[in-house]
């Protein structure tokens, strides 16, 4: 089998990378995909950096064993805590989720303050700020940045929308309430766009922009990552031969009977070959 034809490995601690998982297969329907959900020890985003890294470089190992040619961290905790330490020593690409958004958040801003909402461990690495002022800083050395220096970028912390996806609070009066004391001092900061600092978000997008208002312009990581993803396969002639739908493949750490029914839930259709791994506990 040639290298191009291996599998695309993904993962993040829950449900959450299910929104990545579902811009790469629309971005890229022939490619075959791996997903490993660590369910059993979800949320990451209120752990320590040492725990994180463990966790993350335990599961990259896991799908690099499996023959995948790339890894994403469809993870923002993952991706701001150990995505540099994952990346020594590996022979293979291993993509994360925070260089995409912030990246496409400078270009959509138009020198406007930019708001991002997380997990308390992303939000404390401050990891979405540095990309945000390292781009900017590019942009003026080469004098395509056109804009005022005085905009903000604003980070707000939600530890408790994560829990509220995995627990299936999707539409829950509870949850309307949580993420309106959330955002409520964000939107008082008029921010020009919203980044989804946590890949569990998108599927809470709707209740969001009723706190957030409609005018503002959501910035999906997910989407974003995809098409990084789909751009670097295309460079390095690394895109499968075979035109054909993808395989998938799923592994989860923990309850493979309630990860099949919020995932369809969410995925709209079917969920096959779902195996339990929970080496790692």
């Amino acid at each position: 089998m040639k290298y191009n034809n291996a599998p695309i490995g993904i993962f993040d601690s829950g449900l959450g990378g299910l929104t990545v998982f579902k811009e790469v297969r629309k971005i890229l329907p022939d490619e075959d995909l791996i997903y490993y959900l660590d369910t059993a020890r979800v949320p990451y985003g209120n752990k320590s950096k040492e725990t994180v890294l463990r966790y993350s470089t335990e599961i990259s190992k896991f799908l690099i064993s499996k023959g995948v040619k790339i890894v994403v961290a469809a993870c923002n905790t993952s991706s701001s805590l150990a995505l540099d330490d994952l990346r020594k020593g590996e022979t293979i690409p291993i993509f994360g989720v925070i260089e995409p958004g912030a990246k496409k958040a400078v270009e959509v801003s138009s020198g406007g303050n930019i708001a991002v909402i997380g997990t308390s461990a992303t939000i404390k690495s401050r990891a979405y700020s540095r990309v945000i002022y390292e781009e900017i800083n590019a942009l003026k050395r080469s004098g395509e940045y056109k804009f005022k220096s005085n905009f903000k970028v604003i980070e707000k912390a939600c530890p408790l929308l994560v829990p509220f996806v995995e627990e299936g609070f999707l539409n829950e009066e509870i949850t309307k309430k949580v993420i309106n004391y959330y955002l409520n001092p964000v939107v008082d900061e008029k921010p020009s766009c919203l980044v989804f600092g946590c890949t569990h978000y998108p599927i809470l997008k709707d209740l969001i922009l009723e706190a957030i208002g409609r005018d503002i312009q959501i910035i999906d990581s997910g989407i974003e990552t995809a098409k990084i993803v789909k751009c670097f396969l295309e460079e390095n002639d690394m895109l499968k031969d075979e035109a054909k739908n993808g395989s998938e493949l799923f592994f989860v750490s923990d309850d493979l009977e309630k990860f099949k029914e919020l995932g369809e839930k969410f995925l709209g259709r079917k969920i096959e070959n779902v195996n339990i791994v929970n080496q790692f506990l």
